[in-house]
């Protein structure tokens, strides 16, 4: 599994020009899900999403996580995460979750921050999305598990 993890200051989803989901402070998540992934990846990742200390603290030290500032999470499905380019000049995908499975711990994943409390919204999964975002810092961080 592979998360892009970007700190917005404000991010937003839209399908066809109508927006679906926003959120204002906090992280935007591209989500891929690879062959093989289980729940124990997802768990692990929402656990790791939730806790780290990437929000500035009066030093400006990345001092708190998204529960810390009460942030949102936007999380968008992205299977081109887990596309390989090392040979040739189009991706390969043979390492993807088939879209069945992918979908399934695409929605566990989102289930486990949900049940922070905290404000999640998602994209649809497997739709053409355009998703906007101030990144804010600029900070990104890839984790996969």
């Amino acid at each position: 599994m592979k998360l892009i993890l970007q700190r917005v200051s404000s991010a937003s989803v839209a399908i066809d020009g109508e927006e679906i989901s926003s959120i204002n402070k906090g992280v935007l998540i591209l989500f891929g899900a690879e062959k093989g992934d289980g729940e124990g990846q997802a768990e692990f990742l929402a656990d790791k999403v939730l806790n780290l200390r990437i929000f500035p603290d009066d030093k400006g030290k990345m001092n708190f996580s998204s529960l810390d500032v009460g942030g949102g999470i936007l999380v968008v499905s992205q299977f081109t995460l887990v596309g390989d380019c090392s040979r040739g000049r189009r991706p390969g995908f043979d390492q993807a979750a088939d879209p069945g499975t992918a979908r399934t711990l695409y929605e566990y994943f989102v289930e486990l921050l949900i049940q922070s409390g905290l404000k999640v919204g998602t994209g649809r999964f497997a739709a053409d999305m355009e998703v906007k975002l101030v990144n804010d810092g600029p900070v990104t961080f890839i984790l996969e598990r």
